[in-house]
């Protein structure tokens, strides 16, 4: 029978986790270091083995990929390795990004800190006060750059980039150009876990739209952990991992079947509506648990607030990508700098009375 991504993906995960908790509470490193290079030396038999024919059953295949993921966790925290000096020298440019963000002659002294924290993901400059309207009204998530805002950034590039045609060679130039322009944002911000994660999603999806390959949301949650983890079994300890993947497993899982509750309508804006409430919802049954775990909290405005702050943040987005782009082409109009500064006031306001209900 032929493996699903699913299930190679799911089976490398548990591995990983088990490698994880193992190695916790060791004080015996040496003998985890020897049993990871049998389990290395087990794994390649194994493999070798199938690819050759002499095993003929992929009955073991999944507990190889169980074994191979607990393996790759403790491996790869015997050695860890330096940080590459080209991903060094991107990031330097995300500095350089929130200068330029700073020069922007915005009317509200709180345009550019915010507009630095949700393009960059840097709160240096945030105004303490800011910080905490956020986090009363449970949009702290909106602070920490994650895949909502790459996905935002890559909406707006793949609908600008359809300008250019739908011709064959286009659309492989126009995937590669996102993919790349996609990747330097993600080195240049820092490459969090969610953000890899979102960029992964973008990855496989340009690539099974080039191949002309149907694209299944479970296939593409699993096959980017399946990457993820194997390129960096660390991750998993790391909570925005945990918190990004159980967000999108939500999504996965329970939002086309309560989505459907609706009936279809061609027209309809309470359509729009009730599939942002059943996103929200969607993507906090699956993270509340690990929320509260963690930071023994839980939003009670989630859903409000994400009806409210989510629109204003895309559309605010949107008018500050373009604002920076045009103020450095030098022909950025007055006109749209006050409408960023507006949606950024608006946005900040909107939260204010939402932490105080």
């Amino acid at each position: 029978m032929k493996r699903s991504v699913t299930e190679i993906s799911l089976s490398f995960t548990a591995g990983v986790a088990i490698g994880a908790l193992a190695s916790s509470g060791a004080e015996h490193w040496r003998i985890l270091h020897i049993l990871s290079g049998l389990g290395c030396a087990f794994v390649a038999a194994c493999l070798a083995a199938y690819l050759s024919g002499s095993l003929k059953s992929d009955r073991l295949l999944l507990p190889l990929y169980f074994i191979a993921g607990a393996v790759c966790f403790l491996t790869r925290a015997f050695t860890p390795s330096p940080p590459s000096p080209a991903a060094v020298a991107i990031q330097g440019y995300g500095k350089r990004f929130c200068d330029f963000i700073a020069s922007i002659p915005f009317g509200d002294e709180g345009t550019a800190p915010l507009l630095e924290a949700l393009l960059a993901g840097d709160r240096s400059d945030l105004p303490r006060s800011t910080v905490g309207i956020f986090r009363a009204s449970g949009a702290s998530h909106l602070l920490a750059l994650s895949g909502l805002h790459i996905g935002i950034i890559y909406i707006i590039f793949k609908r600008l980039s359809m300008l250019a045609g739908n011709a064959p060679a286009v659309r492989i130039i126009r995937s590669v150009a996102i993919v790349a322009a996609s990747l330097f944002y993600v080195v240049m911000t820092g490459a969090s876990p969610s953000i890899i994660r979102a960029f992964l999603f973008i990855t496989l999806n340009e690539a099974a739209s080039l191949l002309g390959r149907k694209k299944s949301p479970a296939g593409i949650l699993t096959g980017a952990l399946l990457i993820q983890l194997a390129f960096d079994p660390l991750q998993i300890r790391a909570v925005g991992f945990q918190l990004s993947y159980s967000a999108i497993a939500g999504i996965v899982v329970i939002f086309p079947r309560v989505s459907a509750w609706y009936p279809p309508a061609r027209f309809d804006p309470m359509k729009k509506i009730w599939d942002s409430a059943v996103l929200s919802i969607s993507c906090q049954a699956f993270t509340a648990p690990l929320a509260w775990y963690y930071f023994h909290t839980f939003p009670r405005h989630f859903l409000i607030t994400n009806l409210m702050a989510i629109p204003l943040t895309t559309a605010l987005m949107g008018t500050a990508l373009l604002t920076v782009v045009l103020t450095a082409a030098g022909i950025c109009p007055a006109l749209l700098v006050r409408a960023t500064d507006f949606l950024c006031s608006t946005l900040v306001e909107t939260l204010r009375i939402i932490s105080l209900m």
